[in-house]
């Protein structure tokens, strides 16, 4: 058992954080698995920049001293942040004990059948209590759902149709795009009106866009001008030629 230590003289205590293993610096993603986590947790930090909130991908989380950190391949937390000195050893991952709560959604990807998304890691993430649990399934190793969401209500966890996660104002869905080079279907979080959050690349992208739109509408606006400047012009030489002088009108 890790030792706990006193905090501020009462009888509430936290694990020594010196004695936890916070990294162990084993690669354990593929490519496909690693894109998706970089498009969910970027596309929050370029979107939610007046939110306070902590996204991240492969960090792990302690929900108890009595076992070793879970490693959600996304979660997302609300109202936190990173500690200033997240080089101290209690500030290199997720400790719920530090926080003062679980993240409010956690993502798995599935890359195959041995992760036992649906045995093991539902009842840790159920036991952390973490409001939803998501599980996407790209190749459909665990059947033929490819999402599945997982709704905390009372003590358990119920999986439901809804892809909309009320209590953070978010909900995913799948999208056919491109992200970093790769056309693929993609997990991405949504606004309620079905929008998707976008990536710093696509927010830049869109504004290039409107750019391009503002400066084609402003050389639309140039030629008509000009052409109506050549009629008025053409109409003016028209008069002189029959020796009325235009500006008499």
């Amino acid at each position: 058992m890790v030792q706990k230590v006193l905090i501020n003289d009462d009888d509430y205590y936290v694990p020594d954080a010196n004695q936890l293993v916070t990294e162990n610096d084993t690669p354990v993603d593929n490519f496909a698995s690693a894109k998706q986590q970089r498009l969910l947790v970027s596309s929050l930090y370029s979107s939610l920049q007046s939110q306070t909130f902590l996204a991240e991908a492969n960090v792990g989380i302690y929900y108890t001293d009595l076992q070793p950190p879970i490693v959600p391949d996304v979660f997302l937390s609300l109202d936190v942040q990173v500690p200033e000195n997240w080089w101290e050893k209690q500030n290199r991952c997720y400790m719920v004990w530090r926080f003062g709560k679980p993240p409010e959604v956690v993502i798995e990807i599935v890359s195959n059948k041995e992760g036992d998304e649906l045995g093991k890691k539902l009842q840790i993430y159920e036991h952390m209590r973490a409001s939803y649990y998501i599980v996407y399934d790209p190749n459909q190793q665990l059947g033929e759902k490819v999402l599945r969401v997982y709704e905390l209500r009372g003590r358990r966890y119920f999986e439901t149709s809804e892809n909309w996660l009320e209590q953070v104002g978010l909900g995913v869905t799948l999208w056919e795009g491109e992200f970093e080079g790769r056309q693929d279907r993609w997990l991405r979080w949504c606004y309620q009106d079905g929008n998707i959050l976008s990536t710093g690349d696509e927010r830049a992208e869109q504004e290039r866009q409107r750019a391009e739109q503002e400066r084609q509408r402003a050389e639309q606006e140039r030629q008509r001008a000009e052409q109506a400047e050549q009629r008025t012009q053409l109409l003016a030489d028209r008069l002189r030629a029959m020796g009325i002088d235009p500006n008499t009108f």
